[in-house]
């Protein structure tokens, strides 16, 4: 039988920031890769990147300081950010 995925690993995290993302930018064909940046995603522009990372916050319960937002570059840059923020 498989289990769920669990929102603190990194297939968890990539699912929910799948749908994080495909809710933002109403695109259900959005495939989220490490490597993924702004130039990959129609319409995320700087307006988008903040509500990315907002309900990125929201979604996991953490919290990202602008210096470290500033330094992302990529969604792997962001999946590393929000598990060193988790608890465990």
């Amino acid at each position: 039988m498989a289990s769920k995925l669990d929102a603190t690993d990194t297939a968890g995290i990539y699912a929910a920031l799948t749908e994080l993302f495909r809710d933002l930018f109403s695109d259900d064909t959005i495939v989220l890769t490490p490597q993924t940046t702004a130039a990959d995603i129609e319409g995320w522009d700087s307006f988008n990147h903040l509500s990315v990372i907002v309900s990125a916050e929201t979604r996991f319960g953490v919290r990202i300081k602008t210096t470290e937002i500033d330094k992302l570059a990529n969604v792997g840059e962001l999946v590393q950010a929000i598990q060193s923020k988790l608890p465990g």
